[in-house]
């Protein structure tokens, strides 16, 4: 397996495929078997504070123990856009360890769904060949859930984020808990709205074969109807080709929804769109609640008409997966889920949590995401 430090863009012996490499263990770090030393992260208003004091509580117990070196792979849906900072804080983590391992994913444009997730079978195949102790993996789908339980059966710990797949035996999933976020992003709407009756537009899933998206969109619904507010659906279309259809129907429902519409709510990446339509319907008054930090979000967060955005905390879910892996095989399973208990909603998830960032605190955003070098 290619040392970390060795390289940027390696080849991983697939065809379009794209590694991206970290720096080497530095001295202390477990490649020796000497104690971990994590640098102090950057503190500021939006630094997690309590996913920092988690990862240096599984530190010290791991210091505590005969540290051992490793061998790993973090298997991403790409290397780039959204996931970029997700293999920044891999790539950082494994170097802080000193572990051996690549970060890897295929390039965005590779094929269908289905081509991707064959080729990511292919990947964990060839990490496990390559003797990987530990995969971090952000899976395609039910069809990689074979070939995880088959790496499991080797002895390889698997741990999945960004994407959960628990029908899968991976052993812990790192990432946003979507009810919970859902949630979360109809609290913070519902802050600016004046009380009820009223319609919320839901630019988000009503797909019962995706889970993660149904589950994110029913969660604010269900905390918007609770509080007596209408929540409308408007189903997401994420093909370029599919923003005027959305933009037409949000501002459709804007001008015939009965009761108005008083805010409006983009559970996912497209969520600039929710803005769009106030401004196609000249209601630019009605204020939205986006997730992601989209560019265009974020020009619509300066301009006003996005009033506050949610965003999942990519660099950290890369970040604490090779401290995860690592805990598993110097501490146990059991040992880690204990040591990472205060952020586990059940036995085996571990929930991220998000940072809701005002639309007058972009810049102060930016800067913290350039502070620990996961800007996008």
């Amino acid at each position: 397996m290619t040392r970390i430090g060795r390289c940027w863009m390696a080849c991983f012996g697939l065809a379009l495929m794209t590694a991206a490499c970290g720096e080497s263990g530095a001295p202390g770090s477990g490649d020796d078997g000497a104690p971990i030393t994590r640098p102090q992260a950057p503190t500021n208003e939006f630094t997690p504070m309590e996913l920092e004091a988690t990862i240096d509580d599984l530190v010290a117990e791991i210091n505590k123990s005969s540290i051992t070196p490793m061998q790993m792979g973090i298997l991403l849906k790409t290397v780039s856009a959204f996931f970029a900072p997700v293999a920044t804080g891999a790539n950082r983590a494994m170097g802080e360890l000193g572990v051996t391992g690549d970060v890897i994913g295929p390039p965005d444009q590779t094929g269908d769904q289905q081509k991707k997730m064959e080729l990511q079978n292919r990947q964990i195949e060839q990490t496990v060949m390559e003797g990987a102790e530990g995969i971090g993996i952000s899976p395609f789908g039910d069809a990689n859930a074979a070939l995880i339980d088959e790496a499991v059966d080797a002895g390889v710990h698997v741990v999945t984020l960004d994407t959960d797949l628990a029908t899968s035996r991976r052993s812990i999933y790192v990432g946003t808990i979507n009810k919970a976020a859902g949630v979360k992003a109809g609290e913070t709407l519902m802050k600016m709205l004046p009380p009820g009756p009223g319609t919320v537009i839901l630019h988000g899933s009503d797909d019962p074969t995706w889970v993660d998206g149904l589950e994110r969109t029913q969660g604010a619904q269900d905390v918007l109807e609770k509080a007596g507010y209408t929540a409308v659906v408007r189903p997401v279309i994420f093909n370029d080709e599919g923003e005027g259809e959305d933009v037409e129907a949000m501002k459709d429902q804007i001008a015939t929804a009965d009761p108005p519409v008083v805010g409006l709510i983009g559970l996912f990446s497209v969520a600039y769109r929710c803005a769009m339509a106030t401004e196609a319907a000249e209601r630019t008054d009605i204020p939205v609640v986006t997730f992601d930090f989209d560019p265009r979000t974020v020009a619509y967060m300066r301009e006003g008409l996005v009033k506050a955005t949610l965003i999942q905390r990519q660099y950290y879910e890369g970040y604490l997966v090779p401290y995860i892996l690592y805990g598993i095989k110097n501490l146990g399973l059991d040992a880690t889920k204990a040591i990472l208990a205060p952020r586990m909603v059940d036995d085996s998830r571990f929930n991220l949590g998000l940072d809701v960032v005002p639309g007058d605190k972009v810049d102060a955003y930016n800067a913290f995401l350039d502070s620990i070098g996961a800007n996008q």
